[in-house]
């Protein structure tokens, strides 16, 4: 089994990614907002930049900004699918502010549950 880690820059497209991968075979992943080490530099020095009296919304990062985290455990035959359709939806992954993708080695999972496709609902 491997786990896919994929780090997707443009939030706007977590919903078509899910349903893509999905479609592929994952029976679930889990998904975080994040921000990489950029924008928490670029955010610090906007900070220094702060109006002498400044709102709550200057300290909130929106939504819209930051990144998604991705990860899912699949079978290692559904990997190179995975990241075919993950650049289907995100872009080419070799160019740069489509996001970072890494595909881990499994060696025990413990509480993963396999759906099969009658569990899913109708397909």
């Amino acid at each position: 089994m491997k786990m896919i880690l994929f780090v997707l820059h443009d939030g706007t497209k977590v919903h078509d990614l899910m349903n893509a991968w999905k479609k592929t075979g994952a029976s679930g992943a889990t998904v975080l907002f994040s921000t990489g080490m950029g924008r928490i530099i670029q955010e610090i020095s906007l900070h220094e930049d702060l109006p002498l009296m400044p709102s709550l919304s200057d300290f909130y990062v929106q939504s819209e900004e930051l990144s998604r985290t991705i990860f899912t455990i699949v079978n290692d035959d559904l990997v190179e699918r995975m990241i075919a359709v993950t650049e289907e939806i995100a872009g080419d992954l070799n160019m740069p502010g489509n996001g970072i993708l890494a595909v881990l080695p499994i060696d025990q999972v413990r509480g993963l549950i396999e759906h099969k496709k009658h569990d899913l609902g109708k397909e």
